[in-house]
């Protein structure tokens, strides 16, 4: 499975709404099971994303599609990156001519 850090920042209807944001973390969780994805990790920060999720998707369509359908709900925007583990990294290096 592939790893994935998912950045989140409140919409202004998401800051409206901020108390409910831990309900909307179980929703996530929820809504991601049924896209194949499994979250490993969420965080609240501080700074320019209001979120980080740590996911692992079957493919780039999974999480993609996953994404998509979180920001419908109008509450965050997300900006999605392929995160590499070190073995991972290994076998991409191995590669490299």
């Amino acid at each position: 499975m592939a790893t994935f850090i998912v950045l989140g920042t409140f919409t202004e209807q998401g800051i409206r709404n901020v108390k409910d944001t831990a309900k909307r973390a179980d929703a996530f969780r929820e809504l991601a099971t049924s896209f194949g994805v499994t979250v490993k990790d969420m965080y609240w920060t501080l700074g320019k994303h209001d979120m980080i999720t740590i996911v692992q998707a079957l493919d780039d369509v999974s999480i993609t599609a996953l994404t998509l359908s979180l920001a419908k709900s109008g509450n965050v925007r997300t900006q999605t990156l392929r995160a590499f583990s070190q073995a991972d990294m290994a076998t991409v290096l191995s590669k490299v001519i």
